[in-house]
This record gives C-alpha cells, structure tokens and sequence, in this order.
C-alpha cells in the first residue's frame, strides 16, 4: 500500500489563527497584516512550484520582501508584504527560520493585501498603489471574515462587545453580505482574492476556529500554485 504524503502546515494560516487564539486581537494594529503577509512568501518558496522564483528569492536573493512597504523613488500607499527586486548595492537579509530575505525594494513583483473584517474593508485602490511606478506585478488579498455569533472589539484598552443595543450586527449577520460586496466589487481587480472564513469571539478564553480548515487549506494550496505559474510565466 502506498503511504499517503502528510499535508503540508501552511505558515500563512498558522500565523493567521495565532493573531486570536489565546489573546485579544486589536485591530488597529497594522502591522498584524503585515506579519501574516510575509509567510504567504515563504509558503510559496515551500511548496516550490516556481524555479524562478526559488532561485531568485534563495539561491541568488536579488528578490527580497520588503517589511517597510516602501519603494525608493515611488510615492504609493503601502501593501502589506511587498515583494520585488533589491535595490543594487544593497545586501539582503536573512532571518534565522525564514527562507525570503529581506531588504529596500526598487519594484514590485508581488503585492499582498492583508485585511481582518471586523472593522476595515479593504482599499479597493491597493492594486493602483502596487502597479505605480510601472511592472506587472501579481496582486493578492487575502480577507479574513469572522463570522462568529458576537465578538469584541477594542479602542485602547476597552472593550466593545457588539449587542444590538448598540446598533450593531453580530459577525455572523454581516458576514454574507460583507462576503457578497467584496467579491462583486473588489475581487475582480486583484490576480488572487482569498477569503479565510473563522469564528473568533476575542473574549476570554479567546477561542478560534475555521468555520471549514480543509476547505480553506486547499483554497489556499490553489492560491499558492497560481501565484507561482504568473511568477514563472511574467518574471
């Protein structure tokens, strides 16, 4: 009988349900979607579909991600893991258990958007910002939906529990609707639109679940390969 290869554990999820398992998840923290954007790189050097990106971001490291967003010399609203050529003269930086290095960007390759829907819609316009300055770089979202019967939110230190007193639907009632919109209006302009669907109360104990893990594994998984067929096939 032949085994059956195990299934890979992809970082992006894994980093994703740690924003809320066990903690209060506060979503005025930007740079929570830019450290879940990161390891959507190092899943797609992992799963190695793409020679040229393997030996462009590993081998040669004259591709880099860059964690400050910014490209020298293009003004643009920031992405949240871009991903594109190093600057010349500039020396990337590998960080132990990470394979992408990192360092100042002159382009853009790959462009990810990282949005929570509790409070913020994603900018409809971050696929403009990716392409200014010129190239054709592969645009992804990923959106995380929570779809909880009630959740918490926080400005500071307080709390913020949705009730309908307040005026407010729980997540699970907005969440089709938010659905719907996001996939009518924005998922047409970006190469890739995930939608990671989870239920997440952010009140103690601080559970969290995949309202479906295979489904959204393999959504994913087919994400990854088609970001690296464009790689392979634009750059």
């Amino acid at each position: 009988m032949t085994e059956k290869a195990p299934k890979l554990e992809y970082r992006l999820l894994t980093e994703f349900r740690r924003l809320f398992e066990g903690k209060i998840y506060k979503h005025r923290d930007s740079s929570q979607g830019d450290f879940v954007a990161m390891h959507l790189h190092e899943d797609l050097i992992t799963i190695n579909r793409s020679s040229k990106l393997v030996d462009a971001a590993i081998n040669r490291k004259d591709r880099v991600l860059n964690v400050q967003n910014k490209r020298r010399g293009v003004s643009a609203r920031r992405g949240d893991g871009t991903f594109g050529e190093i600057i010349p003269g500039e020396t990337a930086i590998t960080d132990p258990g990470y394979l992408v290095a990192r360092g100042p960007i002159a382009t853009v390759e790959i462009g990810i958007e990282v949005k929570i829907l509790a409070k913020a819609m994603i900018k409809r316009n971050q696929v403009v910002q990716f392409k200014r300055g010129g190239g054709n770089p592969i645009c992804t979202a990923v959106v995380g939906i929570n779809q909880a019967e009630r959740t918490v939110g926080y400005e500071g230190d307080r709390p913020f529990p949705t009730t309908r007193k307040q005026g407010f639907l729980h997540p699970y009632q907005e969440a089709p609707e938010a659905e719907h919109r996001l996939l009518a209006s924005a998922a047409p302009d970006f190469d890739e639109f995930l939608i990671l669907r989870f239920k997440a109360t952010n009140a103690p104990p601080y559970p969290f679940e995949w309202v479906n893990y295979n489904e959204t594994r393999l959504d994913y998984a087919a994400a990854l390969s088609r970001i690296s067929a464009r790689y392979q096939q634009r750059f």
